[in-house]
């Protein structure tokens, strides 16, 4: 295994950066979507999820990786913003064992009033606060640990 690899100054304040980052954001974002529409961060991703699907329906074990939650987990939120009628469930015709999740018409009609607001926050918080070429550097470094994390296989087998 040998010895590890200790961040040095400018890493560790990189990597404390993002950290922090994501956290504020998520609080951030989180707040200002159950003000506004009644949702939580996660509840908003399920729907633009779904919403930028096609035909607006999701399997369910797909829409629980494209989000990072549980199995379990996403069954207690659909639950949840199915009650509120913004998606229903569906069974797969061909796998008695998948089920889908497809927005209703008055999810995608909530997702519509809730974007606007979602997209200003985030780029109040990050987009504008960033030069071209710090934004430019943050997608391209980014996209390469994706890239590499996904190289390694797929992390919802």
């Amino acid at each position: 295994m040998g010895r590890p690899r200790w961040l040095n100054a400018e890493e560790k304040r990189a990597w404390t950066a993002l950290r922090t980052t994501y956290t504020l954001l998520h609080q951030r974002m989180d707040q200002q979507l159950k003000r506004d529409a009644g949702l939580s961060h996660l509840q908003y991703e399920i729907l633009a999820r779904l919403g930028g699907a096609p035909d607006r329906e999701l399997r369910m074990a797909e829409l629980a990786c494209a989000v990072s939650n549980s199995k379990s987990g996403l069954t207690y939120q659909i639950g949840q913003l199915e009650q509120a009628g913004l998606v229903r469930r569906r069974a797969c015709e061909s796998d008695v064992r998948a089920v889908y999740a497809v927005l209703t018409d008055e999810g995608a009609a909530l997702l519509e009033r809730a974007a606007p607001g979602h997209v200003a926050l985030v780029r109040e918080l990050l987009i504008d606060v960033l030069t071209p070429a710090q934004l430019s550097a943050l997608a391209d470094g980014l996209g390469e640990a994706n890239r590499r994390m996904l190289a390694d296989g797929d992390p919802c087998s």
